[in-house]
């Protein structure tokens, strides 16, 4: 049986980037809302928006990439050569 693989369109774009403003927003709000509550040092505040905060966008980028289907296994690798252009 073979199977139909359809790219992800305009919809997908959208929703990615939606996804990543709506995490990142959420992200900026809950380090913010912890240091004014006085539960987060300002040191620590910095740490997070600094360190964490990439790492923990670069991980809901991968798992938006996954859902939305932008992800490519081995069998999409091809193989790169180089054309020979005639004798040097």
């Amino acid at each position: 049986m073979v199977s139909i693989r359809v790219r992800p369109g305009r919809a997908a774009a959208a929703a990615f980037r939606f996804g990543m403003l709506a995490a990142a927003v959420t992200g900026l709000v809950a380090v913010v809302a912890l240091y004014w509550t006085g539960e987060l040092a300002l040191i620590a505040a910095g740490y997070t928006l600094l360190v964490l905060f990439p790492v923990y966008l670069l991980i809901v980028a991968s798992v938006l990439s996954v859902w939305l289907d932008y992800s490519k296994d081995a069998a999409a690798l091809r193989p790169v050569t180089r054309r020979q252009n005639g004798p040097e």
